[in-house]
């Protein structure tokens, strides 16, 4: 990385090479396609890994910055131009979410596919009880009419989002969190699959006590944020440090 980028993107960058490099580790690479995108602080752009590129390559230095407004970038810039669309959708519509992560995963996959939303079938469903979001399919995501309704079906909360019939979306103020989203949404939708698998009666709990099991886990998710992010980076460090280059 060139000295003349700034304390704040360097940090950046490491930070979302790590989180390529989390999703590798997770299973969640798809050969060179899906996305993460973090935003640079203080700027009006973006960081996302090149094109051609997969996550369990992706290094620090890597990483190409994109203006959060104008033209889309497309793949004759080495960029994902669904990848610009949908982040840049997000990252303007919400000051407060600073990274977006969206892949295709089987399970991702199938859960999306159902008519059915999200039930609070456990403790870890409860996490996303009506704090959901759900995007309707509108072919590819390459047109920049798309941003508007993926902003508005995300809403002004939420952090994590199924597009039906795609994949999943998840958010968080820093890329840790993004990460951690994603990894709870899809051992919830996973979970839920298997239960539809089963053909056995299931049980709900009662809507009081999955929106205070909602509010409970919102507030232990503060209190260990910190520990999470330094849980992942000793992760990091042990499969292989050289994302930080």
């Amino acid at each position: 990385m060139g000295a003349s980028k700034s304390a704040a993107e360097r940090a950046a960058r490491i930070e979302l090479a790590g989180a390529y490099r989390l999703a590798a580790h997770y299973g969640w690479e798809y050969l060179i396609y899906n996305h993460i995108a973090l935003r640079v602080p203080g700027e009006s752009s973006f960081l996302v890994k090149p094109h051609s590129l997969c996550f369990s390559e992706v290094r620090a230095s890597d990483l190409i910055k994109l203006g959060l407004d104008g033209k889309p970038a497309t793949f004759e810039e080495d960029v994902n131009t669904a990848g610009f669309v949908i982040h840049t959708a997000i990252l303007n519509a919400r000051p407060d979410i600073h990274c977006t992560l969206h892949v295709h995963t089987a399970v991702g996959i199938a859960f999306a596919a159902l008519k059915r939303e999200l039930l609070p079938l456990n403790q870890n469903a409860m996490r996303f009880y009506k704090r959901l979001s759900y995007h309707d399919f509108e072919g590819f995501a390459t047109e920049l009419d798309e941003a508007r309704t993926l902003a508005s079906d995300l809403g002004p909360s939420n952090t994590a989002m199924v597009l039906r019939n795609h994949g999943l979306l998840t958010c968080g103020e820093g890329a840790a969190e993004a990460v951690s989203t994603m990894l709870a949404l899809l051992l919830c939708c996973e979970a839920q699959l298997l239960v539809h698998g089963s053909g056995a009666e299931y049980e709900l709990p009662p809507p009081a006590i999955c929106e205070h099991s909602a509010a409970q886990n919102t507030a232990i998710r503060r209190q260990v944020a910190a520990q999470e992010r330094a849980a992942f980076d000793r992760l990091l460090d042990r499969i292989d440090p050289s994302y930080k280059l």
